[in-house]
């Protein structure tokens, strides 16, 4: 782990990639420091903000070798998303792929997806782990508009729409959740390193 002081109110921590980072952020939010300002995290750092007025800069330093080596003790967060197949392109997509809707449903639904990074709209993740049979191309023709919740696959990607947006992925259906709150202390719901099952909504 590498460290350097920015200035006299924040820390920059070197890590290994976005998944160290960002369990480095979730390690150092469950300890409630006060004088703790903000954690951006990047592609392989964590920016640390905090008071210096309130808080031992050096002290901080000191912890957070101890505290990278917890954080890299974490299980990967899971979750799990009732989801209606019920999408405009669904019966497309099983058209392209030469499977039938229900075959379709049941290869997105039979994999353990993992978050690689957040883009494109706050709290929108891009999953991995797709079945190869369903990595197809974004649609010809972008929608200028694609419903929040909306469970989509583009690219060897999947993901959950976070808002209405437009978008060019294909949709296969619709989940109830909430993926971004400005309020709270974690807004984006999933972060890097994050696992993730979708299963059908009975």
């Amino acid at each position: 782990m590498n460290l350097r002081y920015v200035g006299e109110s924040a820390l920059l921590v070197e890590t290994e990639d976005a998944e160290q980072a960002q369990a480095l952020r979730r390690a150092l939010l469950e300890l409630a420091i006060p004088g703790l300002r903000e954690l951006v995290p990047g592609q392989s750092s964590l920016l640390i903000g905090a008071d210096p007025l309130s808080m031992d800069m050096d002290a901080l330093a000191a912890k957070l070798a101890d505290l990278q080596l917890k954080a890299q003790r974490l299980a990967p967060r899971e979750h799990e998303f009732l989801t209606q197949y019920c999408g405009d392109d669904l019966a497309a997509v099983a058209k392209f792929t030469g499977l039938e809707p229900a075959e379709v449903v049941r290869r997105h639904t039979s994999s353990t997806y993992e978050v690689a990074f957040l883009g494109f709209a706050p709290g929108f993740a891009y999953l991995t782990g797709l079945d190869t049979v369903l990595r197809l191309p974004r649609r010809t023709e972008p929608r200028t508009r694609v419903p929040a919740g909306s469970v989509a696959i583009a690219d060897g990607f999947t993901g959950i729409y976070p808002q209405a947006s437009p978008g060019g992925w294909h949709i296969l259906g619709h989940a109830s959740v909430k993926l971004f709150d400005a309020s709270r202390a974690e807004p984006a719901l999933l972060t890097p390193g994050d696992r993730v099952r979708f299963k059908v909504h009975p």
